[in-house]
């Protein structure tokens, strides 16, 4: 099976590049990683450049006109580009366990899709990991585990058996496209994210719905596919579940109608890059 990891970034060169640096250290290769540019300058194209001279497999650099938050749109533009039959997304603000590619696909199944979640450095571990430190996946990092949309202490460790058996007793977990994993089919069939959705916010959790509604069961990756994030600024609202947003709104609609496919979404790109 091959297997694409799509990492999205926005004017974040260091954070990627220690990306890149944890994505090719992986014991199972991702076939190929696009990088889904949400209109970064170019000290983020020469970061691509210099890696792409070393790096074990194709890299392709899939960039947009920073136009504002559109990070549907370049999520879907990353997906029409790829060419494996599974899709793996990620941030590039995140360094990723060496088995993180081969946990997704130890518990790939088909009927399912899969969320894992993020380990949340603290400032100084931050900087520490964006100076060359190595990651720590164990439960004494330091981490912000009281943050509401960070991994918890419980499950900072690796064990798959833990994994296995956490996969299949229940779905849950928030839902974050940070680190969530597809069958290609699927998303098409969806139609991918709605680029409708621009700003912060619920354009994941919108797709993890419709996915749903088409029939697919979300899998929770807990005790595997470990991600540590990096602490920095974030442009999310006050309150990201005010139901006044526009994201929210649309989010809504999807839940009310039990919509399955959104109008604006990865079919718009799919031509530009069929030749590729």
């Amino acid at each position: 099976m091959k297997v694409s990891l799509i990492i999205i970034t926005y004017n974040w060169p260091t954070a990627l590049a220690r990306t890149l640096e944890s994505v090719a250290a992986q014991t199972r290769l991702p076939d190929e990683v696009l990088i889904a540019d949400d209109g970064s300058g170019p000290e983020t194209a020469a970061v691509i450049a210099r890696a792409r001279e070393t790096f074990p497999v194709p890299l392709k650099h899939i960039w947009q006109e920073d136009l504002g938050f559109r990070a549907a749109r370049a999520r879907n533009r990353g997906i029409a580009a790829s060419k494996g039959e599974y899709i793996v997304l990620l941030d590039g603000d995140m360094m990723i366990h060496p088995d993180f590619i081969a946990d997704h696909l130890m518990l790939a199944e088909r009927g399912f899709f899969l969320q894992g979640g993020r380990l949340k450095a603290n400032h100084a571990e931050s900087q520490r990991l964006l100076a060359g430190g190595k990651p720590v996946y164990a439960p004494w990092v330091k981490a912000n585990f009281h943050e509401f949309d960070g991994t918890k202490r419980l499950y900072a460790f690796r064990s798959l058996l833990l994994a296995r058996w956490k996969s299949r007793s229940r779905s849950g977990g928030r839902v974050m496209s940070c680190n969530m994993s597809f069958w290609r089919e699927d998303l098409l069939r969806v139609n991918g994210f709605d680029e409708r959705m621009e700003g912060y916010g619920a354009e994941d959790r919108d797709l993890a719905v419709r996915l749903e509604n088409a029939g697919l069961r979300r899998r929770a990756l807990k005790w595997c596919a470990l991600a540590m994030h990096f602490e920095h600024n974030s442009r999310a609202q006050e309150d990201v579940n005010d139901p006044s947003l526009p994201n929210n709104r649309l989010l809504h609609e999807s839940i009310e109608r039990k919509l399955v496919r959104c109008e604006l979404g990865i079919d718009r790109h799919l031509a530009e890059f069929a030749e590729h």
